[in-house]
């Protein structure tokens, strides 16, 4: 079980990484396992939760994208289309449209946030950032609540594909990211010699830390001998199959995308069947200052809506939605009023996020905005609202009480309230 493996306090995480490069290198870098995956969708029954998120780093205009205004003039160039739900979205999405039956659209988010680093933190933790508390993002919080579902799991729980998640707070660095390519890789964590010699050498590695040991010469090295072990055992999981998104068929590929976002979303399917409790997957490229209806329709809205679309039927037609939650979020949105170079600027006060799965209720809108965007027209939702509910679908009790390193107590959430139409 990973968290057996915790990596010691004051280890930090790239020290951890640094170590295992120094580690392959020593034993000579990069196994190869001749074992397929057999991992099937009967494996996630009910007590075998996760989360996919899919973060849109810039702040995506969902007013371009969920919650279009035709006919005013904030409106844009974009037209609605029908979909599989009762709601109506960008006509650019044509592969969302699709599969909107299984995912509900929350548009009366208004959020406090609208400087990028800040609304970033604000969205994955449901905390402003404060200088005297570190808060743990959903991935480390998810990862930490449900990993009690996965006994068997070797890999780690949170895994971040594409891009750099938020950090797992005073939760501490068991619960870090793993952070990988959108094909899988993982620097410094390749080997080419065969198993059997892997083993000798580590047994190498192991006499001459325990020589060192036990010369009583400190708590660093049993911490190294910790790390090192991880590292070990991470590398000769036969769950690392997991992460080899190129052997699924070809054909598979393509219906995802071959493109990062799209192998990223295919690997993320791959994971969740694993039993991997949480995993984030990067979409950038969402500041859309200039030339916003250009860029989305030649690039950004083409990549999201194959990838997104393809995952959510792939996840549906193996059995794993009910299981599995998805959300769908960036730090901010963008203003209603498009500006002088063709671009929308930061927006936190009206917006959309969309979620699925997990016994959430889909084909919905819950909440409005007003005509032009401008402001939300029914209950507002946080972020603290938000990440409740998710914790809500995935069964993890909103009574949880973390206590950070200062001894202060944390409610799950930070204390937000359960958006209940999701549930109706």
């Amino acid at each position: 079980m990973w968290n057996r493996f915790a990596t010691p306090r004051g280890m930090t995480r790239r020290h951890f990484m640094s170590h295992a490069a120094g580690a392959t290198a020593m034993v000579g870098a990069s196994l190869s396992f001749g074992h397929s995956l057999r991992v099937h969708a009967d494996t996630l029954k009910k007590n075998r939760k996760s989360c996919i998120l899919l973060w849109m780093g810039g702040g995506p205009s969902t007013m371009d994208i969920w919650d279009l205004k035709p006919g005013s003039d904030n409106g844009g160039e974009f037209k609605e289309i029908s979909t599989s739900g009762d709601v109506r979205i960008s006509e650019h999405m044509p592969s969302m449209a699709q599969q909107m039956h299984h995912m509900a659209i929350i548009r009366s988010m208004s959020t406090r946030e609208a400087d990028h680093n800040r609304g970033r933190y604000y969205m994955h933790t449901g905390y402003v950032p404060d200088a005297n508390v570190d808060y743990p993002s959903y991935g480390a919080v998810i990862a930490h609540e449900l990993i009690s579902q996965r006994p068997d799991l070797e890999i780690p729980p949170f895994v971040s594909v594409g891009g750099a998640s938020e950090g797992p707070g005073f939760l501490g660095m068991a619960w870090a990211p793993f952070n990988v390519t959108s094909n899988g890789r993982v620097r410094n964590l390749e080997m080419s010699v065969d198993s059997d010699r892997l083993a000798q050498r580590r047994f190498a590695l192991e006499a001459i830390e325990n020589s060192f040991i036990s010369q009583k010469r400190g708590s660093v090295l049993e911490d190294h001998k910790k790390v090192l072990g991880k590292t070990f055992d991470l590398l000769t999981s036969k769950q690392m199959e997991a992460f080899k998104v190129e052997k699924e068929a070809d054909d598979v590929q393509e219906r995802y995308g071959k493109n990062g976002f799209g192998q990223g979303c295919l690997l993320a399917r791959r994971l969740v069947e694993q039993g991997v409790p949480f995993v984030e997957v990067d979409l950038g490229g969402w500041d859309n200052h200039q030339n916003i209806f250009r860029t989305l329709s030649n690039d950004r809205l083409p990549v999201l809506d194959k990838a997104m679309g393809a995952l959510v039927a792939d996840l549906s037609e193996r059995g794993l939605l009910e299981d599995t939650c998805i959300v769908w979020m960036g730090e901010f949105s963008r203003t209603p009023r498009i500006n002088a170079d063709a671009g929308r600027d930061h927006w936190a006060r009206s917006w959309s996020v969309v979620v699925g799965g997990a016994g959430i209720k889909g084909g919905q809108a819950i909440g409005a905005t007003n005509e032009d965007g401008t402001e939300v027209a029914t209950e507002p939702y946080s972020s603290e609202d938000l990440m409740a509910s998710v914790c809500h679908a995935l069964g993890i009790s909103l009574e949880t009480t973390f206590t950070s390193r200062n001894g202060r107590p944390m409610k799950i959430a930070n204390s937000g309230k359960l958006i209940k139409g999701l549930f109706a």
